[in-house]
């Protein structure tokens, strides 16, 4: 692959950096150079290799960097940022409780506000890519594709009158399931492979407990015609196991089976309440786990199994789900539940996954969870430039002596300088290039002030948090 000479291209040689490829072989580089023409990588070598190669070609010097595939957050919702600091000090339903009616509650202006917020925030540690299901995608998803992210959509599918359950009652309606399969079609036709590929679809089923056969079915109609990837989000409470166990006579897993919902094009997060027979069934099948440690974590360590769903050779993904897009959380506190629920019955702990495992997890793994290996999760010639560069003079960073080891456990947000998405940076040195920062964040906290207003008066009986009275 060559340098593409032409007036739109935009070539570019960062080097000097210390290079993590990601690779087959997880290779990293001293003294590394990455070559990029338009949206692509064209080589990864030594900075001595890579200018005699391109010796005309604008250079970056990353000298005390480190230069990194972009993070990918298999598993998110950014606008449920108009929650933190509220539901995880909460005891009680999070989800059904304060998830679902604030999302019905908000306008689109609002959502598109906290989800900006959340691109903003990113961007900001170092992610290049979001998975984002949630609800009323198309009101709001623009403001994200405008953020220059290289964004995965799905508008969660439920035919249960969702706001009900918080009372206990669970009833399903097709003319509100219909409203979701309306808004789903949209949303593929408006957004599904736009901004040249940057912008991809997902079907998305909310859960099986939402979800009725007739309306699984429907999705799986929607994702044959648009050739689209699936997600779910699996056993992630007591109260969903328990109605698909009354409903169905099965578990969450054994349900999705039934209705044709597993396979190796399907991410399924948190897996909080497998069984053992449910992780054989989903790795059986080739399904993916989105893995949210750090949200699940707020009351306490998340209590999922991952120990034994990586022994049965499952891809595992990291995500923050909602209430932060910071995937330095995940990283950390995902080595921590995970090395707890593998390493707990030895003495002293234990020390796997490794590092290097938890940084996969977080890219390369991630590639393969959507299907887009050849093109993201690595550093390599041929594939998108999607790259984050992190200044390694910080004082949480310094000594190094493993890298991989010194991101994946300490490195947050403070030391990431750039970061570079289809080959354009979307933040240089510092700054964010695509967003006013000082606007989005203003907006985010006027739409959140708004949005507990409003759902306290049509709830009645929900209360506006005394830090926004």
């Amino acid at each position: 692959m060559n340098m593409n000479d032409g007036d739109d291209a935009n070539n570019l040689l960062i080097t000097g950096a210390t290079v993590l490829t990601g690779n087959d072989n997880r290779e990293i580089i001293e003294g590394g150079a990455v070559a990029i023409s338009g949206d692509r990588i064209v080589a990864v070598g030594t900075s001595d290799d890579l200018r005699r190669q391109f010796p005309d070609v604008e250079t970056l010097d990353a000298t005390g960097k480190a230069v990194m595939p972009g993070f990918m957050n298999s598993h998110t919702h950014a606008v449920l940022l108009v929650l933190r600091g509220t539901v995880e000090d909460m005891s009680g339903d999070a989800i059904f409780g304060y998830m679902t009616p604030i999302s019905f509650a908000m306008t689109d202006d609002e959502r598109r506000a906290l989800a900006r917020l959340g691109c903003l925030e990113a961007i900001r540690s170092g992610t290049t890519t979001l998975v984002e299901p949630f609800r009323f995608i198309t009101g709001y998803a623009q403001g994200m594709v405008e953020t220059g992210m290289r964004l995965w959509l799905s508008e969660n599918g439920a035919d249960a009158l969702t706001l009900k359950i918080r009372h206990g009652i669970y009833e399903y309606d097709r003319a509100f399931g219909q409203e979701f399969l309306d808004r789903i079609t949209a949303m593929v036709e408006q957004f599904h492979n736009t901004e040249d590929g940057r912008v991809q679809c997902q079907m998305a089923a909310h859960a099986p407990d939402v979800c009725s056969p007739w309306m699984l079915g429907q999705l799986n109609e929607l994702a044959q015609k648009y050739d689209l990837t699936r997600t779910v989000h699996l056993a992630q409470s007591p109260g969903e196991v328990k109605q698909v166990r009354a409903a169905y006579d099965r578990t969450p897993a054994e349900y999705l089976l039934d209705n044709d919902w597993l396979g190796p094009d399907v991410v399924a997060a948190h897996w909080t309440y497998c069984t053992d027979a449910d992780i054989d069934l989903l790795a059986e099948h080739g399904v993916h786990m989105a893995h949210c440690p750090a949200n699940s974590s707020r009351r306490g360590p998340h209590k999922v199994r991952v120990g034994r769903i990586q022994d049965a050779g499952v891809n595992i993904v990291l995500g923050t789900d909602n209430m932060t897009e910071d995937m330095f959380q995940a990283l950390k506190i995902g080595s921590i539940i995970h090395r707890g629920g593998l390493g707990g019955q030895h003495e002293g702990g234990g020390v796997d996954p490794t590092p290097q495992m938890t940084f996969d997890a977080a890219t390369r793994n991630g590639a393969k969870a959507l299907g887009a290996e050849a093109d993201l999760g690595s550093l390599e010639a041929g594939k998108k430039a999607d790259l984050t560069i992190l200044d390694l003079n910080q004082a949480h960073l310094r000594p190094i002596i493993n890298l991989v080891s010194s991101i994946v456990h300490y490195a947050n947000p403070s030391a990431v300088q750039s970061v570079m998405i289809d080959g354009r940076f979307v933040m240089r040195d510092g700054k964010v290039l695509t967003m006013d920062e000082d606007a989005v964040i203003a907006e985010a906290q006027e739409a959140t002030v708004a949005a507990w207003h409003r759902l306290a008066e049509t709830s009645g009986d929900i209360e506006i948090p005394p830090g926004l009275k």
